[in-house]
C-alpha cells in the first residue's frame, strides 16, 4: 500500500492510498475533490472507498462529487456519526475490519475531538516494517485536537489506545501543526532533550516547507505531552493529581497558547 499526502485547504492533509498490485485507490478523509481526482487520474487508479474519521467538513467535504466521479466507491464513517457524513453507508463501531488491497484494518473508536471519531490502524505486512495510523483530529504531531463535543476522561482513554500501539507506527495525522505543537510542548516540559532536537528539527523542515507528517508514534510517546499526562514532570508543571486532571489543564494551556 503506498500512501500519497496531499496538501488540502490552509494546513489539512488528505491521504490518498494505492495498491499498485489491484490498481485500486481509496481515500482518507478527502477535505476537497480535486485534488484527489488529479492524483487517481496521474495513478489512473479507480476510486473504490472514501475512509472518514469524523464528520467536520475540511475532513468529509469531498466526498459527494468523489462519489459522483465513483459511484461505486464505499463511504465508511463512524456508527455514531450517522446523518453527519455525506455519502455515508457503512457505520463502524470498535473492532471493526476494514479491508483496502492487501491490507486490513482495525477500527478504534476514540472520541474526544468529535463524540462519534473513529480511527484506521493498519498492522505492519511484515517484521520491521511499519504499520500506519489514520488518526484524524485525534492525535496530532506534537499534539491532539480540541475537544469541541468529547471530555477530557473520553479523550484520555482514547489517546491511551492509540499509545499503546506498537513505536514502529507512522503517525498520518490530518494538519500540519507540528511546530506550535512542540512550541507549546517546550513550555511544559522544558527539560526534555528529545523535544528540544525535535523542535529544533521541525523548525529546520518547516523553513524549507517541507511537511512533518507523518510522525512516528515512538518519538511522539517521548515528546507529545498529550501522551505524556502520567510523566511526573509533565503532571508537576500543570500542578495535576491525576491523569484526567492532568489532560484536562493541559488542553487548556493548549487553547490559550
Amino acid at each position: 500500500m503506498q500512501v500519497y499526502r496531499l496538501p488540502a485547504l490552509s494546513d489539512n492533509y488528505i491521504f490518498l492510498l494505492h495498491d499498485p498490485m489491484q490498481h485500486i485507490a481509496a481515500v482518507v478523509d478527502p477535505a476537497e475533490a480535486d485534488l484527489v481526482l488529479q492524483q487517481l487520474a496521474a495513478l489512473d487508479a479507480p476510486l473504490v472507498a472514501i475512509f472518514n474519521t469524523h464528520h467536520h467538513a475540511d475532513h468529509v467535504g469531498g466526498n459527494l462529487k468523489l462519489l459522483q466521479r465513483f459511484p461505486n466507491a464505499v463511504v465508511y464513517g463512524g456508527a455514531e456519526d450517522r446523518g453527519r457524513i455525506p455519502g455515508q453507508q457503512v457505520f463502524l463501531q470498535a473492532g471493526d475490519r476494514v479491508s483496502f488491497g492487501d491490507r486490513e484494518a482495525t477500527v478504534l473508536f476514540v472520541p474526544g475531538h468529535t463524540r462519534a471519531h473513529i480511527a484506521y490502524y493498519f498492522p505492519p505486512i511484515a517484521a520491521h516494517t511499519p504499520g500506519d495510523l489514520f488518526c484524524g483530529d485525534t492525535l496530532f504531531a506534537g499534539g491532539c485536537g480540541r475537544l469541541f463535543e468529547g471530555t477530557p476522561a473520553q479523550m484520555v482513554d482514547s489517546l491511551g489506545q492509540l499509545r499503546a500501539l506498537p513505536d514502529n507506527t507512522n503517525v498520518w495525522c490530518a494538519h500540519e501543526y507540528t511546530q506550535k505543537n512542540l512550541e507549546f510542548a517546550l513550555t511544559v516540559d522544558s527539560t526534555n532533550v528529545d523535544l528540544q532536537q525535535r523542535l529544533a528539527t521541525v523548525k529546520a523542515a518547516r523553513s524549507r516547507n517541507e511537511a512533518t507528517i507523518p510522525s512516528n508514534l515512538g518519538v511522539e510517546k517521548q515528546t507529545n505531552p498529550f501522551l505524556r499526562w502520567d510523566d511526573q514532570g509533565v503532571r508537576s508543571t500543570v500542578e495535576a493529581e491525576n491523569a484526567v486532571q492532568a489532560f484536562a489543564r493541559l488542553r487548556g494551556m493548549k487553547d490559550r497558547f
